[in-house]
């Protein structure tokens, strides 16, 4: 497996403000892991290459990869902030400002399936911590149509990028069940295995070229039991679920797929 360097991510040190502006675990240095894995180096900038990422919350991640990555960034979210209650997107359009990247970030309230652009219209497309959450809700059926709406809107050859937690091949331990049958988003009913989401990926239309489990999921789902603001809220929640699980199913991977030719 290629080493990764997590030297543009690990500059930025103040994790309680990085968690505060992302969702899931990983924070930046997911970013720079997943980036580092679709191929978007100096390559890709010339001319500069479109990213869109689904799912971006408060954008921190998007502002990030326009920085350090040289990308021009349509990040899209449809959700309302649960902290303040304001738009996503309006955070995304503040830390751009606030990361000096506004004229290469553009966020929109808008989500998949529907996202109304058209065909072939992104180099890269990125999405993290977000897909799992609509397949709590919708079922495979919405996960898949997600998938696929991406792959709509990617130019052929065009990069995909799928990072969200997921479980191990393994059988859910009779005492971690009542901890990931979560009232709002279950983890039981949001996660698969590596294989299963694969799957899902190459049923949409793509090529897979990597998967795996992230080498670092256990040190990201740790950083995030500290430093997420919901986390420290609730102590109970999911900082007991992950302290239960002590890495025994819970864990976080990675599809890197690309749209045919």
């Amino acid at each position: 497996m290629t080493r990764i360097d997590y030297s543009k991510s690990t500059k930025y040190t103040d994790l309680d403000a990085i968690y505060m502006e992302c969702s899931g675990p990983g924070g930046l240095r997911l970013s720079d892991f997943m980036a580092q894995k679709m191929g978007m180096g100096p390559k890709a900038r010339l001319p500069k290459a479109r990213l869109l990422d689904v799912g971006c919350n408060r954008g921190v991640q998007s502002c990030f990869l326009a920085k350090e990555y040289g990308l021009s960034v349509f990040a899209i979210d449809p959700w309302d902030d649960r902290m303040q209650g304001d738009p996503m997107v309006e955070h995304v359009r503040r830390n751009a400002q606030a990361w000096g990247v506004a004229s290469s970030v553009l966020a929109q309230k808008i989500g998949v399936p529907d996202t109304n652009f058209a065909s072939e219209s992104f180099d890269f497309a990125l999405s993290t911590t977000a897909l799992e959450m609509v397949r709590g809700m919708q079922g495979e059926a919405g996960y898949l149509a997600c998938l696929e709406e991406i792959r709509r809107v990617l130019r052929p050859g065009g990069v995909f990028g799928l990072g969200e937690p997921m479980h191990l091949d393994v059988p859910l331990p009779a005492d971690l069940e009542p901890y990931v049958s979560q009232e709002e988003f279950p983890w039981k009913e949001c996660f698969r295995d590596i294989h299963a989401t694969v799957a899902d990926v190459e049923r949409a239309g793509f090529r897979v070229i990597e998967s795996g489990y992230a080498p670092d999921a256990q040190d990201w789902w740790m950083e995030f039991a500290l430093h997420d603001p919901f986390c420290k809220k609730d102590p109970q929640g999911d900082p007991k679920t992950l302290a239960v699980d002590n890495g025994r199913w819970t864990s976080f991977g990675y599809v890197i797929a690309v749209k045919p030719e």
